[in-house]
């Protein structure tokens, strides 16, 4: 069925306008609380990041969530992945996150978990959705929720995080430089690394409600880079507003993304007879992966872009570890949904179980050119499925063979058709993406 409000992702827009603002979120609450209260529950956590609406967000959410009836837990700035643990923690039904992940302070968003820290079921988002439809009533005076904060909630997660880094290693003598993007890791992750015995340098750790991933964070590399460098330090790390996203930089200032972290733990956890299956990528991971789980004999898969189906895609074949290129990165066997800390750590754990720099780990895997032109094309029509363009992307894969690869993706959300190409050589890539999308312009017309 065809969502009204919730997309791959949640809910996520601009405050104040169509669905994130407070009347909206307080009816959501509402609708939210009735259905869950219809399937046994009886108590919700919510957190959120460090953007200013979020305080204007939770109070619209916890009213709605009273108002049917539901206890609600607060757990105050907490990272995304923070409160999919918290939620299992606690046994709680549900746990919400008000973020808008690594998009800039005026954007915000609602997402819910499960009771086992997975993404709610598509029945569950329907049907809160067709609750949004009906007037809202509150419930019975001694029956509305009550709310209650819950104070330690940072230290329960920062004991989560350090018990997925082996007890026998240490991070003495390691200096990280690590970027919060004055988002929700900001009083986590220093603490983490510091408790684990290494020296941290930090960066954007000081949220005042309207900087957060403003040019830092793991959308903006160009800061932990020359802090990296400027410190000679080991190696940086940089999570989003909600710290379920991390790309890394080596000593040397090469920035490594998520296809790399991926490569990483999934061959230290080959080494060390922990892989479960093979490794789940997108439609948009590099070839380079692909080519070099291979070499090491590790099965690859593709699924549709959105970590909600690399989620879906590992736990319809069994499998534990999967990610994306922009730095979400799943491994089942520690967490329930994409979690920047953790995978950091466990980078962590592979550069020492094989005793050397991150610059040295990376080099198992060679990162592919790519190259994505976004052609604009007239709203109805399907350009992708025109003679022209299916002979030119037939040329580019027949000339590039094995070492290349072509994609042509509808964006879900504006007329654009993103023409994708990589290959061992970036000229070549080049050629063929402006080709390509020049036969997409002229079927457009």
């Amino acid at each position: 069925m065809a969502r009204k409000y919730f997309g791959t992702d949640g809910i996520r827009g601009k405050v104040g306008e169509s669905s994130i603002n407070p009347h909206f979120v307080t009816k959501l609450g509402w609708a939210a609380g009735k259905v869950l209260a219809g399937r046994g529950t009886n108590k919700v956590l919510i957190g959120k990041d460090t953007r200013i609406s979020g305080y204007m967000l939770e109070s619209a959410m916890e009213a709605g969530l009273s108002a049917a009836g539901i206890n609600i837990g607060l757990l105050g700035p907490m990272p995304t992945p923070a409160i999919a643990y918290l939620t299992k923690t606690f046994r709680s039904e549900a746990g919400i996150v008000i973020s808008a992940s690594h998009n800039p302070y005026y954007d915000n968003g609602i997402k819910f978990f499960s009771a086992d820290g997975m993404k709610l079921d598509d029945d569950i988002e329907i049907a809160i959705e067709a609750m949004m439809e009906q007037d809202m009533v509150c419930v019975a005076s001694d029956k509305l929720g009550k709310a209650s904060r819950i104070d330690d909630a940072a230290g329960r997660y920062i004991e989560f995080c350090k018990g997925n880094f082996p007890s026998e290693l240490s991070l003495t003598g390691l200096k990280i430089v690590v970027d919060c993007a004055h988002g929700a890791t900001y009083h986590i992750a220093p603490n983490v690394l510091r408790e684990l015995g290494a020296d941290v340098v930090e960066i954007g750790t000081k949220p005042d409600g309207l900087n957060i991933n403003d040019k830092v964070g793991a959308t903006s590399m160009k800061a932990v880079t020359e802090l990296v460098l400027s410190e000679k330090a080991d190696l940086g790390f940089a999570l989003d507003g909600d710290g379920d996203r991390i790309m890394l930089v080596d000593h040397k200032g090469n920035v490594l993304d998520g296809d790399q972290i991926v490569y990483i733990i999934a061959r230290d956890a080959l080494k060390s007879g922990r892989l479960k299956g093979g490794v789940v990528g997108t439609v948009m991971s590099n070839l380079g992966l692909e080519m070099g789980l291979s070499k090491l004999g590790i099965q690859f898969e593709r699924s549709k872009v959105g970590d909600r189906y690399v989620m879906e895609l590992l736990q319809a074949k069994g499998w534990s570890i999967g990610g994306e290129s922009s730095g979400h990165v799943i491994n089942l066997n520690a967490t329930s949904t994409g979690d920047g800390i953790v995978a950091g750590l466990q980078v962590l754990t592979a550069m020492l179980h094989a005793e050397m720099s991150l610059y040295e780990l990376s080099q198992g895997m060679e990162k592919y050119p790519q190259t994505l032109i976004n052609v604009r094309f007239n709203a109805g029509s399907s350009p992708e499925h025109h003679p022209a363009v299916i002979e030119a992307v037939n040329n580019a894969e027949s000339d590039m063979g094995e070492t290349g690869r072509v994609l042509l993706r509808k964006s879900g959300t504006e007329p654009l058709i993103r023409v994708m190409v990589e290959s061992r050589d970036a000229a070549t890539s080049d050629k063929w993406a402006q080709h390509i999308a020049d036969e997409v312009k002229k079927a457009t017309v």
